[in-house]
């Protein structure tokens, strides 16, 4: 093949490489990588701390003769002493290699060839290392747009510390004499409590524009300062990001807010100018000056990351409510002012606000659907009748619509004595609250005769003749 041209597989014949394409490779090959070898007395890495399904793959992968190190983000937060959730490996075996290696192999991946090495639930994901340019052996590389779609060169470890992100991600930790290697500075950036991109930020980021996203969460994860070269280019390429897939973008957003920084990471959204990139419709309704908003979403960030801290269950429905609960109830109201009727009002808000967000962050249906029930029932809490209360009781939802009222306890006064009357309704014996409730007509959280969670005695239930309960 000649140099200059590159192999579009889709259509099996070779195609002119574009400016943009040469750019992405003169972005790092400039980059001259510099070994450093720290030795195993001078890093705190030790084997107890890392999984034992890891430790198997490198050690045969070793003993089969081929490199093993365990890379990336692993090594990042070993070295910062903190327990990685996930355990990559780099490799100078191919796929097809590390398949004969291990029964429990699986290649996966179009855009990065890669073999995942399975254990029961755990999965260590092993990567060849990956080349700089065209390579007359087996892969192929595919850019368009300076994006790339495809990337398949095998190549050298100093090709490969290059090909990575960030400089804290390109150390590698070698299972046959256990030292760290470093080839870019990433030690150097730990030290400095730094987060540097490897090469051309600008570049970088054309060819992933989700790498702007994952240096705001890394930064907000590891508590590091973004490198002002790195930052830079956000405003500017930001908009990037809405050629993203949604699906990978609704990933990032898991990873953004659920793996225990969530709050961090939502404040360095904000603070880097990506939130608007990311959740437009959360930005717009904050941009608005709501104090009350903003008190609602940190707080439920900060109850998220306070549930996964005790490793108590977290649903994704319940935060993404929070984040688009400001426009959705600004709609509402809106349109209930201008005479829709209110359940068809708040259906509309819903279903717009969430179509909106979904072009940006693929939010599957089983999540906006428990979402959508949420914003639903909100006005239902003001309905304090006999029959509307125990019926809303029973609902599915009603627990988690009961914890958002209860972050809403900012909105007003009245929303507050709301969610204090409904936390001390549930504490009542059931007959007790069936008593106190009106059968019927416009009853208020704030009658004298419903009880409240100041505790005013419920009214004394009265006598009928062959009647059952109030209860339904």
């Amino acid at each position: 093949m000649a140099p200059d041209a590159t192999t579009d597989c889709n259509q099996g014949r070779s195609r002119p490489t574009k400016d943009s394409d040469r750019l992405n490779l003169e972005a790092r090959t400039d980059i001259t990588p510099a070994l450093r070898i720290i030795p195993r007395d001078q890093h705190i890495i030790s084997r107890k701390n890392i999984s034992k399904a890891a430790l198997r793959v490198l050690y045969r992968l070793n003993e089969a003769g081929y490199a093993a190190y365990l890379v990336g983000g692993a090594v990042r937060d070993l070295l910062l002493g903190m327990q990685p959730k996930d355990f990559d490996v780099a490799t100078d075996a191919t796929p097809d290699e590390v398949k004969k290696l291990f029964r429990n192999c699986r290649l996966i991946g179009r855009r990065f060839r890669l073999a995942h090495v399975v254990f029961g639930p755990e999965i260590i994901e092993v990567a060849t290392f990956r080349g700089l340019g065209e390579e007359d052996g087996e892969g192929d590389r595919h850019i368009v747009d300076g994006r790339i779609m495809r990337d398949n060169i095998w190549g050298t470890i100093e090709e490969d510390a290059v090909r990575r992100d960030f400089r804290v991600n390109a150390m590698y930790y070698d299972i046959s004499d256990f030292s760290v290697r470093d080839y870019v500075g990433g030690m150097q950036d730990l030290d400095d409590r730094m987060l540097r991109l490897i090469g051309d930020p600008a570049t970088r980021y054309r060819e992933d524009p989700v790498r702007m996203l994952r240096a705001a969460r890394l930064a907000a994860k590891l508590e590091l300062r973004i490198d002002a070269q790195a930052l830079a280019p956000f405003q500017t390429l930001g908009p990037l990001l809405a050629e993203a897939a949604p699906a990978r973008l609704f990933d990032e957003s898991l990873k953004m807010f659920f793996g225990g920084h969530g709050l961090k990471s939502f404040r360095m959204l904000e603070k880097c100018g990506l939130l608007k990139f990311l959740f437009p419709v959360t930005a717009r309704a904050l941009e608005r000056g709501d104090d009350a908003l903003r008190s609602l979403v940190e707080q439920g960030l900060a109850n998220t990351d306070a549930r996964i801290a005790e490793g108590k269950s977290v649903t994704p429905a319940f935060l993404f409510a929070v984040l688009l609960w400001g426009e959705v109830r600004d709609l509402a109201h809106y349109w209930i002012g201008q005479g829709m009727a209110a359940n068809e009002a708040w259906e509309h808000a819903a279903g717009k606000v969430v179509a909106e967000q979904c072009q940006r962050v693929a939010i599957p249906r089983r999540f906006t659907f428990t979402m959508e029930e949420i914003w639903s029932l909100q006005p239902r809490f003001e309905q304090i009748q006999r029959k509307r209360v125990f019926r809303l009781m029973t609902h599915p939802r009603f627990r988690a619509a009961f914890d958002f009222l209860l972050l809403r306890a900012d909105e007003s006064p009245a929303v507050r004595e709301l969610g204090q009357w409904w936390a001390h309704a549930q504490q009542l014996p059931q007959d007790m609250l069936a008593a106190a409730l009106p059968a019927g007509g416009g009853g208020k959280a704030s009658d004298p005769h419903i009880p409240t969670a100041s505790g005013a005695p419920p009214r004394r239930r009265r006598r009928r003749s062959g009647g059952k309960s109030g209860s339904v």
